[in-house]
């Protein structure tokens, strides 16, 4: 079975999560601590469950979501897992850094790519990536079927969208992303996102002003 946990980071109050399993196995997902306070406060956590992390994954790379990417790669022994299309967001994040007066060390190592309906397997429990692009040209999330989570990154809120005012954003795409990949899930499935608080897809269906 798989848990989860989530942090919130950074200036901007980014989302982190880790999901993990009984047998204490981990993936570190969208790692935003910015400062070493927040580095400490994830691995402490991780210390104290006992758990091992095995990968590392961003939903899309925004700058918020990428921050620790470069430090848990380092100190969890880990390469790089985000869908091919992100791979020119990841290297525009040190830019977005200076100019809302965040500077960052990037991560430069190797990169695995992610796609539709690929299986991220932690011994026999899984999360199966789902491409919800709009916000960003390769956003993912991450659904836990068995479970009935998703990690939906900055493409679906409580309440909310995604912004599509950023370079390489869709708004249409976005729209079309929701409905098409999470608004297709059961209505009951929790929804973690990117930024603010726990949501559910039937919720959103009846609330979210965007997508009504």
């Amino acid at each position: 079975m798989l848990h989860i946990h989530s942090f919130t980071f950074n200036p901007v109050q980014e989302n982190t999560y880790v999901v993990y399993n009984d047998k204490g196995k981990a993936v570190v997902i969208d790692p935003g601590c910015y400062f070493t306070a927040e580095q400490e406060t994830l691995q402490t956590f991780l210390t104290n469950h006992g758990l091992s992390v095995v990968q590392l994954i961003n939903t899309h790379c925004h700058l918020d979501h990428v921050f620790g990417n470069k430090w848990a790669a380092k100190i969890f022994g880990l390469e790089l897992y985000i869908h091919p299309e992100e791979e020119k967001m990841l290297a525009f994040a040190p830019e977005s850094g200076i100019k809302w007066g965040l500077p960052f060390e990037n991560y430069t190592g190797p990169l695995h790519f992610l796609k539709q309906d690929y299986t991220i397997q932690l011994d026999e429990d899984e999360l199966i990536v789902l491409e919800t692009p709009g916000h960003s040209p390769g956003s993912i999330s991450l659904y836990a079927k068995a479970e009935g989570f998703v990690i939906a990154g900055d493409a679906l809120f409580n309440g909310s969208i995604g912004r599509t005012d950023l370079p390489y954003a869709s708004h249409q795409q976005l729209i079309d992303s929701i409905k098409t990949q999470l608004f297709t899930l059961p209505d009951d499935t929790k929804v973690y996102s990117g930024h603010g608080r726990l949501t559910t897809i039937g919720h959103e269906k009846l609330t979210n002003p965007y997508l009504q």
